[in-house]
């Protein structure tokens, strides 16, 4: 994960976070504790368990029973599962609509699994079948993220992209993403000769490339802080360390029983739930775990809930040059799983290569459902990296590669087998009132964030 500047507004959001997540352990600061629980009302906050056992004794500053068998409920208005970009952007776009948002997450913090291990790439739209989700909700999104990032100071760059073909074979293809582009609405597609290309970027080796203007980079990590932020102001609440152990379908709603993350971490076995929710909206955004959660829920039919297959990428940084070889993302012809090794420069002139594709076995539902993959970087993939790098880098220097860092895709096809779009599912498909799945939520996600976000509350509310 790249390292993030400690800007004196990232450290007070952090100060903010500290405040809002950590145990008042005293007296006096229980009794400040309830002051700030009576004035969110209804509204949930978790407690650690390390002070106050168990964690639901002083919700909304009443008493329950400690007995095992009993446990709190608490009747909530929405709740989204999974705090990335696309949980963020929901979770802010319903909250902007009037709802009363609860926003839950394993980890100790927003957007630490894959919306932090990518290329930080705004994606124009050119890969996706017509009328495909990712097709329509890429395009729109990037419309919506490059006005957001406008509005709100998001430090972005709309740099271009060019992807190109190094040998008359992959022509065709180039010809296809061309096609594919022009269907899906982008604007500006350009058809270079490789000697045009090879003038804006003198690094680069190809025969033909395709120009999109369109394509851009972001800091993920400042779009992800202003959503957070954006939904708070909104009074959302955020709740880490916070495990979904399951839910049941009862009375037409989806109630969601919860326990704190490092309870489930410690106990293989007969976890108890701390907490039962009772929402009128489930939003599942919970990424690489999202179908591991949905096998979870008591009332929905396994037969919606679409087969998970994860594919690992690692990314390798350049070292030694004294500047970016190139000014423009630089990409290959598509992969098998992937768009290919590529290029990007992020915002600070760093320069990545990646990500190569790895399918990986999951051990089972609960490594999905914890995040326990390994996003080690192995030095020894840079040896495939040289030669597909050099088909349109051929300057690239031995021993110039570092290992960067990994992040893992959640897709809904394997190895051989067609690309999926994305799922998002409501009870029109699986019957269950108020439960909304997003399954496969991969690349496009980042570009596509805010306008999943509007569709949900377009359709859902």
């Amino acid at each position: 994960m790249k390292q993030i500047e400690e800007t004196p507004i990232r450290k007070a959001h952090q100060h903010l976070w500290y405040l809002c997540t950590t145990t008042f352990a005293s007296g006096e600061d229980s009794k400040k504790k309830k002051k700030m629980l009576a004035s969110l009302g209804r509204r949930w906050t978790r407690l650690s368990k390390r002070n106050l056992k168990p964690t639901w004794k002083l919700l909304n500053g009443r008493g329950v029973s400690g007995g095992a068998e009993t446990i709190a409920k608490e009747r909530v208005d929405a709740v989204v599962i999974g705090a990335g970009v696309v949980g963020l952007a929901v979770a802010r776009e319903l909250s902007l609509r009037g709802r009363e948002v609860l926003i839950l997450d394993a980890a100790s913090s927003f957007g630490t699994v894959t919306s932090s291990r990518n290329s930080e790439v705004i994606h124009a739209g050119i890969y996706y079948p017509p009328n495909s989700l990712k097709a329509k909700f890429c395009v729109r999104g990037r419309e919506l993220l490059y006005r957001y990032c406008s509005e709100h100071g998001i430090v972005h760059r709309k740099i271009g992209k060019l992807v190109v073909a190094t040998g008359s074979s992959e022509i065709p293809k180039l010809d296809l993403l061309m096609h594919l582009g022009t269907l899906n609405g982008v604007s500006g597609l350009r058809m270079l000769e490789g000697f045009e290309a090879m003038r804006m970027e003198p690094e680069l080796r190809c025969v033909k490339a395709l120009l999109s203007p369109e394509s851009g980079i972001v800091d993920t990590h400042s779009f992800m802080l202003s959503l957070v932020g954006q939904a708070e102001n909104s009074h959302a609440t955020f709740s880490y360390n916070t495990v979904v152990l399951s839910g049941r379908v009862e009375e037409e709603k989806m109630h969601l029983f919860v326990a704190e993350t490092g309870s489930v971490e410690s106990r293989c076995e007969g976890v108890v739930a701390e907490l039962e929710l009772i929402p009128n909206l489930v939003v599942n955004s919970a990424g690489l775990g999202a179908q591991a959660l949905a096998k979870r829920f008591h009332g929905l039919g396994h037969r919606f809930i679409p087969s998970s297959h994860y594919a690992r990428g690692c990314y390798f940084t350049l070292s030694g040059a004294k500047s970016p070889p190139f000014d423009k993302l630089v990409y290959p012809i598509p992969e098998e799983g992937g768009l290919g090794v590529h290029v990007t420069v992020d915002l600070n002139g760093l320069v990545k290569f990646g990500p190569d594709v790895e399918w990986i076995e999951c051990r089972d539902d609960t490594s999905s459902f914890l995040n326990k993959f390994d996003y080690g970087v192995n030095p020894q993939r840079a040896e495939k990296f040289y030669p597909e790098i050099r088909k349109y880098y051929p300057d690239l220097k031995d021993g110039s590669l570092e290992p960067g860092y990994s992040g893992i895709r959640p897709k809904l096809s394997g190895p051989k087998q067609h690309p999926v779009d994305f799922i998002i599912q409501g009870e029109e498909t699986h019957g269950v009132p108020g439960l909304v799945n997003l399954f496969g939520i991969e690349s496009p996600g980042l570009t596509s964030s805010l306008a999943i976000a509007e569709h949900i509350a377009n359709k859902f509310l």
